[in-house]
């Protein structure tokens, strides 16, 4: 993975992207995801400007708006289950819901009660008509609902009324499929690829180091002092030359990959009509042709001579000039592999295939003549049997092969061409290079016209309890659902509001009356941190630009604690630190310098015990795509706890998790990869927090668990959060737009400034009544409006726009306060070890034993193998088209009738090359092998490594247990 910008910021670029353009019709999907609710508001209030001052249109999707932002639109769509429950102005939508007997509570934010109300679970608590028993509500009562409302019907009068054309604004016609001439968008494109290729610089010197490693190989294999010019050695000179071809064909193999990382970008950008196909295409092609020259005459500058090629200048460039045309074809073919298949593991299986297949019949491996009559045809359309024809003519045509075989009438070359079934005439050159010009103008013809008329392979399939399926059956039918009064529901329902309740003074949360028994017991930890720094190496860039100091500090002196009970939001805007704290505390940052104090319980932290005793939840859901739920976090509890906890109370432990997460109902679901199918987003961040769950940790850090999911999706993950703090565990979440019920349930901030500085490190308070009496203790700051978000308030008032109006360093306003203090006073209380206390030890690295490591990981190995048939089957299905190639392709190869020795002259060399063609089909059978392995492999190991590494870090296993 490459290391760029963060998550928001590539939602802003993304946002951008569109912006720039000249339409005037925009539709924006989630485009606050990532993104502080302070900057959610201020892009969607320049939308707003823009849109009202040109008369555009513009249709966003948010997932949790803050009530301010929500403010900001003019009209609302809700949808649900594919039917529109409401559209119409903004002002009106609580009047129809209330029609409905729903009513929006006081501090609830409308945006989060409209995703809310129509869910079955969390529909009744908004009923308020108390003469009327509650039943639910289906999505289809409520659109129809809508159709005899004031403001559907008067969409419906409207909507009846044939449109006026001559009302319609010219610029609402477009005339021109793209926004500039096709020489404008043809060197935008260069203008692109040649950035993206002086910035993937690497790839293209690893190449010419590789093809510079073969060729040592090769010269040093074939060297001359050891070869003659005669029949029998010409064989091994054609070897070379076969190897020739074999590895500038291969050279072009990197291209099947990189085209295929790039298709999701050029999808997007092509359906948007930023440019056609061909503009993308011919810069792929035509500016890889200087780099050609160059790794090509890094092999056959540095292997002619050495090897013993015919002398002649002529037949140097000759051939010199083909390889180049030959690694062109190369590239061609597998950006149009690339382009067909469109995703890593079927291109990577039909990328070695068309190799194997061009080899085979390339007329090398089997000569011409050996060819079966059923096969011919393969021959004749094989790339390399005219370059193995052009390449082979170019060398024993030469004078240096002239001298004539002894009892024949013809020259060495002549002989060794025709033993082989080569053509002997030179025009054999020239058609081979003009096939390679053909051959490379039609793949990048066929590569143009795929990417021209497929689109990305999709195939979405998330996962549903049998209850979500039936809520969905009545949505759409009408019908309300028997037994919607489940026991204990509303005892699951999440009411944030009641929760943050909970929140208290500096001290804690006495949670001991509510902390939940669990089947095993864990000791709850604190942990401090004072004067805390992190900094790394000055970029390059940044010295270009005159800065001198050697370090970039990113963390400038930190301090705080996170306690037992107490539900910690880690906040600040984009660029504040808040990932790079927690890295820096969970131990993950494996760069960089890390200055000041750490300690758990009193004692220094160490790293090593540390990962035994924490969780670490990451943002982007990390999980092995083809294991159920149930079997993650078997695998995880099989690994991290302790020996001494046996099979039947680890499944005890396993099943009671489940329940405190509410994935019960889904133990059986396959987890699948992100956007494509399994888990929806919202279940896979619950199976993140159960898993490291599992492992009974004491300590837990989350790295924005709410981040991507709509409003009710993120109360469900909230009311995760808020069990797991219930049953005693210390818990640190980074949070980034949370709505007020969410962010109130949160018992504590630890709130960023940019640049690494804490502003304000303290409780909430009951409606954020501590925060809020914070920030408008300070002179000059606004006061909060009523029904605002205090989540954005406090953002807005602490950036670093009002510093610079104010005047004022909100981190020394901060240092400056009794807040300050009394934060230090704790500090050092839990910096001190308690009274006989011990420190953390463990008597051996990982939890479990080496034999034990290797079972977990063979288990979960063969169930990922087993469950995943496009890698698996497919291996299959051209494994048996290989065996059925090479069959019929060498059919009665090994069948030997006579003795050799009985045989005439020619029947002898005849039967020499016979068998050396039965060890060359061995070592092509050996090659593809290795090379469909490995290649098939590919993708699969890149998902699975993202999960080996996170599990390296938390020491579950050693990491040679996952490479065998």
């Amino acid at each position: 993975m490459l290391r760029g910008i963060s998550g928001g910021q590539r939602k802003r670029v993304t946002t951008g992207e569109m912006l720039v353009g000249p339409a005037k019709a925009l539709f924006m999907d989630e485009i606050s995801t990532g993104l502080d609710s302070s900057t959610t508001y201020q892009i969607v209030n320049s939308l707003r400007q823009t849109i009202h001052i040109l008369g555009g249109t513009a249709v966003i999707s948010l997932l949790q708006p803050a009530p301010e932002t929500y403010n900001l639109f003019d009209d609302i769509i809700l949808l649900s289950d594919g039917q529109v429950v409401y559209q119409g102005p903004r002002e009106n939508v609580l009047e129809f819901f209330e029609f409905m007997g729903f009513k929006c509570p006081g501090r609830k934010g409308v945006a989060d009660f409209l995703q809310e109300v129509t869910s079955k679970k969390d529909q009744e608590q908004y009923w308020y008509r108390g003469d009327r028993p509650y039943r639910f509500v289906p999505v289809k009562q409520f659109a129809d609902a809508f159709r005899s409302f004031h403001v559907g019907k008067s969409i419906e009068n409207e909507l009846k009324v044939p449109f006026d054309r001559t009302r319609s604004h010219p610029a609402a016609l477009a005339t021109s499929k793209f926004g500039v001439s096709r020489m404008e968008l043809l060197k935008a494109t260069i203008d692109r690829e040649l950035l993206l290729m002086k910035r993937n610089a690497f790839m293209y010197i690893f190449k010419a180091v590789n093809l510079t490693l073969m060729a040592f190989i090769v010269m040093t294999t074939f060297f001359r002092t050891n070869m003659h010019r005669n029949v029998e050695y010409g064989t091994i000179y054609l070897g070379a030359l076969f190897f020739a071809l074999d590895t500038i064909m291969f050279n072009g193999f990197a291209e099947l990959a990189m085209t295929v990382m790039k298709l999701p970008v050029f999808f997007k950008q092509r359906d948007l009509l930023f440019f056609p196909a061909w503009a993308y295409t011919i810069p792929s092609w035509i500016l890889q042709i200087p780099i050609t020259f160059v790794e090509v005459g890094v092999y056959v500058f540095t292997t002619y001579y050495v090897i013993g090629f015919d002398p002649s200048v002529s037949r140097f460039f000759k051939q010199y000039l083909l390889l180049l045309a030959i690694n062109q074809m190369s590239s061609s073919l597998f950006r149009f592999i690339a382009g067909i298949g469109r995703d890593m593991v079927v291109s990577h299986t039909f990328g070695p295939l068309s190799l194997l297949a061009f080899a085979a019949l390339g007329g090398f491996i089997l000569a011409r003549p050996d060819i079966k009559k059923w096969w011919i045809w393969g021959y004749w359309i094989s790339p390399l049997s005219y370059a193995q024809n052009a390449i082979s003519t170019n060398e024993f045509l030469g004078p240096s092969w002239n001298q004539i075989v002894s009892g024949t009438n013809e020259t060495i070359g002549i002989t060794v061409l025709k033993n082989r079934g080569i053509f002997t005439e030179a025009k054999w050159y020239w058609i081979g290079l003009g096939a390679m010009v053909g051959y490379t103008l039609l793949f990048n013809l066929l590569y143009t016209l795929a990417l021209s008329v497929l689109s990305p392979l999709t195939d979405a399939h998330p996962s549903m309890s049998e209850e979500e399926l039936k809520e969905k059956h009545a949505n759409l039918t009408g019908k309300a659902l028997e037994g919607h009064k489940e026991k204990n529901s509303r005892k699951q329902e999440l009411e944030l509001s009641h929760i943050s309740d909970r929140n208290s003074g500096i001290s804690g949360v006495d949670s001991s009356d509510s902390r939940k028994r669990m089947v095993l017991p864990f000791t709850p930890l604190s942990l401090t941190f004072n004067d805390t720094k992190y900094s790394v190496d000055m970029p390059e860039a940044m010295k270009a630009q005159g800065v001198t100091e050697d370090r970039l500090l990113l963390l400038k002196g930190v301090s705080g604690s996170f306690r037992p009970g107490v539900l910690t939001a880690l906040m600040g805007v984009s660029g504040a630190g808040k990932t790079t704290l927690m890295d820096v505390l969970a131990g993950r940052k494996t760069g960089g310098y890390i200055e000041g104090e750490i300690t758990v319980s009193g004692y220094p932290k160490k790293q090593e015990t540390f990962a035994r005793i924490s969780g670490y939840c990451e943002q982007n859901d990390i999980h092995s795509p083809h294991v159920t739920i149930y079997e993650s976090l078997v695998f995880s509890a099989w690994l991290r706890l302790p020996a001494e906890v046996d099979s039947e109370r680890r499944k005890m432990f396993i099943e009671e998790i489940m329940d405190l997460v509410e994935l019960t109902s889904l133990r059986g679901a396959l987890v699948g990869l992100p956007g494509v199918n399994g888990l929806s987003t919202e279940q896979r961040k619950r199976l993140t927090i159960a898993v490291e769950l599992v492992a009974n940790p004491s300590i837990i850090f989350m790295d924005e668990p709410t981040s991507g999911l709509d409003a009710r999706a993120a109360a469900i993950v909230m009311r995760t959060v808020r069990n797991t703090v219930n049953t005693g565990r210390t818990v640190v979440c980074t949070i980034h737009q949370p709505s007020i019920d969410i962010f109130e349930a949160f018992d504590e901030l630890f709130l960023m400034k940019r640049g690494g500085e804490e502003i304000y490190v303290g409780p909430v308070g009951q409606n954020s009544a501590n925060l809020i009496e914070y920030f408008e203790e300070i002179e000059g700051i606004s006061k909060i409006k009523d029904g605002y978000n205090p989540a954005t308030w406090m953002l807005e008032v602490s950036s670093s726009a009002q510093e610079e109006m104010l005047g004022i360093d909100f981190a020394e306003v901060y240092r400056q306060s009794e807040l300050y203090q009394r934060n230090k006073e704790l500090i050092k209380e839990l910096s001190m070890p308690a009274p006989g206390s011990s420190d953390l030890n463990f008597p051996t690295q990982y939890s479990r034993s080496f034999v034990t490591q290797c079972l977990a990981c063979l288990w979960k190995q063969k169930l990922s193998y087993w469950r995943n048939p496009s890698y698996t089957a497919v291996r299959l299905l051209f494994t048996i088209v290989i065996a059925l190639m090479f069959g019929t392709m060498f059919w009665d190869l090994g069948i030997e009738d006579h003795r050799i020795y009985s045989m005439p002259w020619d029947q002898c060399m005849l039967q020499y090359y016979t068998s050396e063609c039965k060890i060359l089909v061995l070592f092509n059978q050996l090659s593809w092998w290795s090379e469909q392995s490995f290649t098939g492999k590919e993708q699969l190991a890149c998902i699975q490594l993202f999960h080996m590494h996170l599990d390296r870090l938390l020491s579950n296993f050693r990491t040679y247990w996952f490479r065998l």
